[in-house]
């Protein structure tokens, strides 16, 4: 797989300045790192909520580290292509790119990344289902969205920022904060948009959960000895190197200085 499963995500030391890393949806693309280990992937059954003939699917994946937040939209019944994914991340394959998202704004992509629409690696989903009318004015919204978000930060603008404009230009609530895993985002997006607003409070003990979840990505998995790094295919792209340190977190919104706070 070309942009496997890992989409663009942290290094220790770049993590220090930011303080972020443990909380961005990003990757890097690896899959390969985990096909091996499909059985011990989290398949979340589809909530839904609203009505109509059309829908918009918020989805997280796994990756190397952390994890993607996306969105998949569609007809219901038809399963969906490429060109109807939307997600932000570094542009290309590079990760070098991934790198420097770290310091300062890289070049994004904004569309379907390899895993995006492989069920194994999906951890979370929340399903919307809206009108003909709805689904043609919030896909205009998103072609705009991509086109003018033509830069990926990791502390400025991620893919969790870019799928919660999205859900608010539909009227839906997002977690008050996009520095937090994209399980955690999709999943506390899910509940305090139906019906269950102490979610809200849960979002940090949640996501401090979701730092010790064996099968929270790639190399979780390796580190819990649930996969083999060599199980990966041959000629797939070698992750590079990650060390995480002691991370502090909020669940204040990201534009707040006190969002997440890097311990040394």
């Amino acid at each position: 797989m070309n942009r496997n499963l890992i989409n663009r995500c942290p290094s220790t030391r770049l993590l220090s300045p930011l303080a972020l890393i443990v909380l961005t949806g990003l990757g890097l693309s690896v899959a390969s790192a985990q096909t091996s280990a499909q059985s011990q992937n989290t398949r979340s059954a589809t909530a839904t909520s609203g009505s109509g003939q059309y829908y918009f699917e918020f989805r997280s994946r796994q990756s190397w580290d952390y994890g993607h937040t996306f969105v998949v939209f569609g007809r219901v019944g038809e399963p969906p292509s490429k060109k109807n994914v939307a997600g932000l991340s570094p542009k290309g394959d590079d990760p070098s790119m991934w790198v420097m998202g770290h310091y300062v704004p890289v070049p994004s992509d904004t569309g379907w990344t390899d895993g995006d629409l492989e069920d194994r690696y999906i951890t979370s989903r929340y399903r919307v289902l809206v009108s003909k009318e709805q689904y043609d004015r919030t896909v205009a919204y998103i072609r705009q969205l991509q086109a003018r978000s033509t830069t990926w930060s990791v502390e400025l603008y991620n893919c969790n920022a870019f799928v919660a404009d999205i859900a608010h230009f539909m009227g839906l609530q997002a977690p008050s904060s996009t520095w937090i895993y994209p399980k955690v985002f999709v999943t506390n997006m899910r509940k305090i948009n139906t019906g269950h607003p102490e979610a809200a409070n849960e979002l940090v003990s949640e996501n401090v959960k979701e730092m010790s979840n064996p099968t929270r990505d790639g190399r979780a998995m390796i580190n819990a000895g649930l996969i083999r790094p060599d199980s990966a295919p041959a000629g797939s792209a070698s992750p590079p190197h990650v060390t995480i340190g002691a991370v502090r977190v909020s669940n204040r919104p990201a534009s707040s200085a006190g969002g997440a706070e890097h311990s040394p």
